[in-house]
């Protein structure tokens, strides 16, 4: 496109997100300083809406963006924006402040911080738990035959289930048990305990297979129950002040978050936007979704992503994921200082 078609493109988007209303060619003209006439920005409108960037509402000269002009403009024409110091400055002080006794909290809390500033509705999906390896399990006696066993991992996940057991477990089974998740099951990362690993691994139960197996199985469902992809909505409040939403589109919104995380996968790297015309199973076709991904170390964690309308105002919440994603990877990646002080301790125990 010559460069006059691009700045009337963008002027017409930049004027559609501030007030939802068709742009007719005389504004533009007076937007553009009156250096081109309005009869050649008739034409050139005319030539976009050819090409589906732009489209008439009704029967006025006016156009508005489609979806598919909204995605150029987000890909082809709006400049990068630097997030100004004081909002950086802003969301440091609000990083300071988030507390968390693990790194799902951690996730999770950042993103409620992050629906705050925005003022949108935050869609924070989180993978972090495939990092972790098993540090502890406990069985804890409740009454007969009844147990409760405790798992935790190195990223402080918790969880816990209630085991019926056919018989009352002896100290002597006990104590093997715990002998046994100290040789077997400790720093195992949980992606590893899958069917066959614990099939391989049940055979060390020996004569107690049949007593301690439920437990072992336990272990493997709630190591599953944590791999899976948690997904947490925030700032659901923010919605209602949104004019361009129905109370039912709301609604939609809010019950439909774990269709959202189909809308959130292609966020490997860099900013994602999507509509909510994209997929076939979200039903609000007017929303966007402006996705950014996380890491811990190298390898992707989880994803942040403002919901609002199509009228988001791009330039201004887009350096702000940006941003805020990127302070969430170095808050999860560990420092250089702290890899080599890990790598120390390894050899030291290899050579214990």
């Amino acid at each position: 496109m010559e460069n006059r078609t691009l700045r009337i493109l963008e002027a017409i988007v930049d004027e559609y997100i501030r007030t939802g209303e068709a742009v007719g060619s005389k504004l533009i003209a007076e937007k553009l300083g009156n250096t081109v006439s309005s009869a050649t920005i008739r034409n050139e409108m005319a030539a976009l809406e050819q090409q589906g960037l732009l489209e008439h509402t009704h029967t006025s000269s006016g156009r508005q963006p489609t979806y598919q002009g909204l995605k150029f403009y987000i890909e082809k024409i709006m400049p990068p924006q630097e997030l100004p110091q004081e909002d950086k400055e802003e969301i440091d002080r609000i990083f300071d402040g988030i507390s968390a006794e693990s790194d799902s909290e951690f996730i999770e809390n950042a993103g409620h911080a992050l629906a705050e500033v925005t003022k949108c509705a935050i869609v924070s999906t989180n993978a972090v738990s495939k990092f972790s390896v098993i540090s502890k399990v406990e069985v804890i006696p409740t009454g007969r035959r009844m147990y409760v066993l405790l798992l935790i991992t190195s990223q402080g996940n918790i969880k816990n289930r209630v085991c019926r057991l056919s018989f009352d477990l002896t100290e002597e089974q006990m104590d093997f048990f715990k002998r046994f998740v100290s040789n077997h099951l400790t720093g195992v990362n949980l992606e590893e305990l899958d069917d066959e690993f614990i099939e391989k691994i049940s055979q060390a139960l020996g004569n107690y297979m049949l007593t301690l197996s439920p437990l072992l199985k336990a272990v493997a469902d709630l190591s599953a129950e944590l791999m899976q992809q948690q997904v947490d909505l925030s700032g659901e409040r923010n919605l209602l002040e949104c004019k361009d939403f129905t109370g039912s589109e709301i609604v939609t919104l809010i019950e439909s978050k774990n269709e959202l995380t189909k809308l959130l996968d292609d966020s490997f790297s860099g900013i994602s936007v999507k509509f909510g015309s994209d997929s076939e199973t979200f039903a609000v076709t007017n929303s966007s979704v402006i996705s950014a991904s996380f890491s811990k170390g190298d390898r992707r964690a989880g994803s942040f992503s403002v919901i609002g309308p199509v009228r988001l105002d791009y330039k201004k919440i887009i350096p702000y994921i940006e941003y805020f994603s990127a302070k969430v990877t170095n808050a999860l990646s560990p420092s250089d200082e702290v890899k080599e002080l890990e790598s120390i301790e390894r050899e030291a125990e290899g050579i214990e």
